[in-house]
């Protein structure tokens, strides 16, 4: 098991017990780019250097690892200069403990809020019990608890969760955005034009999504991109064609009409082909329908029989 991102106490009133977070998430790409002169086809390296220099001057030389520390521009180019010592030692109770101010519903906590997952484990054997207890009571309340915690330079609000519903032991803390960071959404939802809702295309909607409902199943998604790059890459090395996209991006349409698409996507007939149904041909050794009667042959005037059948040689 890898090593844990954050250790600490989860505070909860008078109870705490110790607890590790690790990381939930870690990058599957396998195309990595790096930066290549054109002309001479070698790899760019960067380096840190002083500001000072004037535009198109000679760079000043490169300035060492150990020589860079944080500034604060408190005046247009005045600094001062903080000590990662200083930082360490800032007094911030969230660093050591996550003090669990209040509880939320599971569905107060809206996905815009959510930043990174993280596995929150209880330190060592002798922390369970109040794990466990603590975990029990958020499945059996459907609560989220919220707290704050302070790693990575900065203090995050964060949520914990109850993992794998009812048969699972762990459980899960999500860093959370702060009200600040989240932009208005009337902003950019006010502009929508409002629209009367068709009741037939309602139902339409709700049949089509009724029908492409299934359980969600991560693993049955790619990246798609990667997989592109990938085959990009392989032709360049291997002097091949390039592979290009099967089909120009489907442009939006003006003219649409909504009824018949929803009927096409869960394989109903249009409208138009309801209604232009037609009568199937009856048959001639069709026996007559119920109502339908023989005409008979009407008598010959003046008395007369009618003709005889003329029996065949």
């Amino acid at each position: 098991m890898a090593r844990p991102y954050w250790s600490g106490q989860i505070q909860i009133s008078l109870v705490s017990f110790g607890v590790s977070l690790y990381t939930a998430t870690e990058s599957k790409s396998q195309i990595t780019f790096h930066q290549i002169s054109r002309s001479t086809g070698e790899r760019i390296r960067h380096q840190k250097v002083l500001a000072s220099a004037a535009e198109g001057e000679e760079p000043a030389s490169a300035v060492e690892k150990d020589e860079i520390v944080k500034g604060y521009e408190y005046s247009k180019g005045q600094y001062i200069i903080v000590e990662p010592s200083e930082l360490e030692k800032l007094r911030i109770p969230s660093k050591h403990a996550i003090d669990v101010s209040q509880f939320i519903n599971r569905d107060e906590l809206n996905p815009e809020y959510i930043e990174k997952p993280y596995f929150v484990l209880p330190q060592n054997d002798l922390q369970t019990e109040a794990f466990a207890v603590v975990r029990e009571a958020l499945v059996k309340t459907k609560k989220v608890a919220i707290g704050k915690i302070a790693f990575s330079g900065r203090e995050n609000l964060v949520a914990i969760i109850p993992a794998g519903g009812k048969e699972g032991r762990g459980m899960m803390a999500f860093t959370l955005r702060f009200a600040n960071e989240l932009r208005n959404a009337a902003d950019y939802f006010r502009d929508i034009k409002a629209t009367t809702i068709n009741e037939d295309s309602l139902e339409l909607a709700e049949a089509l999504i009724a029908k492409r409902s299934a359980k969600f199943d991560l693993n049955k998604f790619q990246d798609g991109y990667e997989t592109a790059v990938r085959e990009l890459v392989d032709a360049k090395v291997k002097h091949l064609p390039l592979p290009l996209e099967e089909a120009p991006a489907p442009r939006p349409s003006n003219v649409i009409n909504l009824m018949d698409a929803l009927r096409k996507s869960i394989g109903e007939a249009p409208a138009a082909a309801k209604t232009a149904v037609k009568k199937p041909p009856v048959s001639e050794k069709e026996p007559p329908k119920k109502g339908i009667g023989i005409v008979k042959a009407a008598p010959a005037k003046n008395g007369a029989k009618p003709a005889a059948k003329r029996k065949s040689a």
